[in-house]
């Protein structure tokens, strides 16, 4: 093969790493060899006639070895046969091998690294868009940016070992490479790979540094996880595949900083500013980002929100036409965030807050407004509870919060769901969990927002009309945030961090962190605080068991008298409504009213009987419900009112596999639900998500009887070894939001002899 044909500027201040420039102004561009055919106005240089010139002929990105130590090794990017691209952690060092025309001189030679950020229209040093980067014998301590050291040198093949600086921008970067001769010209090599720079937990000066190793592994390389739905007292996990090695992902998450959050210069090296946009760009509220939220159990023209099973389909689709994806409730919104958080290297972890407060009126309280007979005034309550709220933390340092080294680093609270508006966007945080549980509700972002989803006191009130005063009916200071779990590291199961958030409920600290949020904020309702005390009676709302989907239920009302000397006339209104996961009433299933006489000393039950008849025609999505209790005691005249949620339970997905499932082989699933209900399912279908292959849908012929089972077989072939899950879902006519998943190990294949 002959040589390449090389051409040279003669100008010796094109050797960029040397020149002396003013923050702002661009680098001067080099003349990149080109063939002879394609040269115009150029001296021709013959590379292999001429042995002083020194000419980069090719660069490999030693893939293997970079990924392994940078922890990238999965990323589609680094796995692909055709131009894989580097994917490499910044404040650490990789490798590349560069070969030359002949062997490098470090007495005679003069090379130069030239980085730029590949969508920046005009790249500076100023904005850290641009680095200029000489390469060294040795490490020079005294230099804290980029640095390019020379590792070894062999014949024409030159080793580089290439430092980003710990504040490097987060983006794809291109690399141009420079060299020279004393006194004679110098050229430039044009990189056809891609560089892509992500933050790097794994070291100190990083500002995303993590110490836990069972948590960065957790947050950072884990594909996969649980995301909790249900209710406090029920919670029940959902499979998500978060997929952020997966093709296209990254390039996404960068064009959603970088195109949709109009994110530029060094603010694209800040991980507040980067968890910032992100949060806005994952809804498409103001920006035209990638989810469109839907509450309203009409999903035509899109996909149902308890369908989705992962991250990569939504974010691919999205990338792929640059429009929303329809459609996405708040775990949605999450588990797109995740991926896009860990894609970058950012550690993330998902967290649901049961009993989650919407505060529209910052007034730190939840206001409920009822009529007489204990119905809530829909044009009143404009806050509400969300049976559960799921959202993000982001690890991360805020300097920008404290001077004090440390004191609300860690866990950052950050929310894609498009609730309020913050800064004229519908974005949430980073808002710090500890600023959040010592109630410094004024700390950027929103954390006055963040505080009362997890600690709002709720009160009733009740409403006679406009000339009437309102009535306090009581206040709970239990009710809101009374659970909040991710899933633990390294393990398939629920934590409880609720301890993270707030101090003990009742608990001397809890009421004093409570005070000093409300006396900041600015609502005369948080402020607004009494009540008519009454004690002789303890009421106490609860459900008789727990309910599986298609049995009865029975709600119930104890009334005790405590007093030994009188008796009490008590009216009593028991009523069970649908309600979104939202906390937005759907229908009436059943109401009673009752008036009873409690005797001194004695309890008294009265209850609410609810048939499956009554409510499977008003289930929603999720099954939720809300019981509600409104009781007068005639003697006094005090009313009382509670409410709280409650969900049937669904059935679980069985999925069996094989002993041994082993790479590269076709495996055989079998798949299964049990249909709790008393009528047949019709038009139902499972919904597959298995390694290598793509998502199965598999019809079941007939309907599925009552009592009976659900039945099914797909076929997968595993590319990779190791832990895998497969995730599933059913939808039925009569029974939906049904899922399971099975984790599995995957064998390497044992090549037979003489293979």
């Amino acid at each position: 093969m002959g040589g390449r044909k090389w051409y040279k500027c003669n100008c010796m201040s094109c050797f960029r790493a040397k020149l002396k420039v003013n923050e702002g102004t661009p680098l001067q561009h080099l003349p990149k060899p080109k063939e002879a055919d394609e040269a115009v106005d150029l001296p021709y240089i013959d590379a292999d006639k001429d042995a002083d010139i020194l000419i980069v002929r090719e660069i490999d990105p030693y893939i293997a070895e970079n990924g392994q130590t940078h922890h990238t090794g999965k990323y589609e990017l680094m796995t692909r046969s055709v131009e894989p691209q580097l994917v490499v952690r910044r404040s650490q060092p990789f490798k590349i091998i560069l070969t030359l025309s002949r062997p490098y001189k470090e007495d005679v030679d003069g090379i130069s690294f030239i980085f730029f950020v590949e969508d920046e229209q005009k790249p500076s040093l100023g904005q850290g868009t641009l680095v200029a980067v000489p390469l060294l014998k040795r490490a020079d301590q005294r230099l804290t940016g980029w640095s390019a050291i020379v590792d070894k040198v062999d014949d024409a093949l030159l080793t580089v070992l290439i430092t980003p600086a710990h504040d490097s921008i987060v983006a794809k970067w291109r690399m141009e490479v420079d060299t020279k001769v004393i006194d004679d010209g110098a050229y430039r090599y044009s990189w056809d790979t891609f560089i892509y720079i992500i933050f790097n937990p794994w070291n100190k000066k990083d500002q995303a540094y993590m110490k836990s190793d069972e948590w960065r592994d957790e947050a950072v390389l884990n594909d996969v996880g649980l995301i909790w739905r249900g209710t406090y007292d029920t919670v029940r996990p959902t499979i998500w595949k978060y997929s952020q090695y997966d093709e296209k992902i990254l390039d996404c998450v960068l064009y959603l900083i970088s195109h949709v959050g109009k994110l530029t210069g060094n603010a694209r090296s800040d991980p507040v500013h980067i968890c910032r946009v992100l949060g806005a760009a994952v809804n498409n509220i103001d920006d035209e980002g990638v989810l469109m939220g839907n509450w309203s159990n009409n999903y035509s023209g899109g996909t149902a929100p308890t369908k989705w099973m992962g991250s990569a389909d939504i974010l691919q689709a999205y990338y792929k036409r640059k429009k929303p994806v329809k459609f996405a409730q708040c775990w949605v919104f999450a588990g797109v965030l995740t991926t896009a958080c860990r894609a970058i290297g950012l550690p993330s972890r998902v967290v649901t807050n049961y009993s989650s407060a919407h505060d529209t009126h910052s007034s730190l309280t939840v206001d409920y407004f009822m009529d007489s007979d204990g119905c809530g005034m829909r044009d009143l309550n404009s806050d509400s509870i969300w049976t559960f709220h799921v959202w993000n933390e982001v690890w991360m340092r805020r300097p920008d919060l404290s001077s004090r080294t440390e004191e609300y680093d860690g866990w950052q609270v950050v929310d894609a769901t498009p609730q309020e508006p913050s800064e004229k966007m519908y974005r949430c945080g980073p808002a710090s969990v500890e600023a959040c549980k010592q109630g410094e509700v004024l700390r950027p972002y929103d954390t006055s927002f963040l505080f009362a989803e997890v600690n709002a006191d709720k009160v009733y009130w009740r409403y006679d009309g406009k000339t009437q005063p309102l009535k306090l009916l009581g206040k709970d200071i239990q009710g809101i945030g009374k659970l909040i779990c991710t899933k633990a590291a390294g393990k398939f199961e629920r934590e409880d961090i609720t301890d993270d958030y707030k101090h003990i409920e009742k608990s001397k600290e809890e009421r004093v962190t409570m005070l000093k949020a409300l006396k900041q904020a600015e609502s005369i309702f948080s402020r607004y605080y009494i009540n008519e005390d009454f004690s002789d009676i303890h009421f106490r709302l609860h459900l008789q068991n727990s309910i599986q989907i298609g049995d009865p239920f029975t709600v119930i009302l104890e009334m005790k008298n405590r007093t030994r000397d009188k008796d009490y006339n008590v009216n009593v209104t028991l009523r069970v409504e649908s309600i979104s996961y939202i906390g937005k009433v759907k229908d009436l299933v059943k109401k009673d009213e009752f008036k009873v006489m409690v005797k001194m000393d004695s309890i008294h039950e009265v209850k609410l009987e609810v048939k499956y008849e009554e409510y499977s025609k008003k289930l929603t999505e999720q099954g939720a419900f809300v019981m509600s209790c409104m009781a007068t005691v005639e003697d006094t005249k005090f009313d009382y009112f509670t409410q709280s949620d409650f969900k049937v339970t669904k059935p679980n997905i069985k999925i069996t596999l094989p002993d041994q499932v082993i790479q590269g082989k076709e495996t055989i699933a079998d798949v299964e639900l049990d249909n709790p209900l008393p009528v047949p399912l019709k038009k139902a279908e499972f919904l597959i998500d298995a390694p290598g292959r793509r998502q199965l849908k598999i019809k079941i012929k007939g309907a599925v009887l009552d009592k009976q089972k659900a039945v099914a077989q797909f076929k997968f072939t595993p590319p990779e070894i190791g832990k895998q899950t497969i995730a599933a879902k059913f939808t039925s006519k009569e029974l939906f939001d049904v899922d399971g998943f099975v984790n599995f190990v995957v064998s390497q294949k044992v090549e037979e002899n003489g293979a």
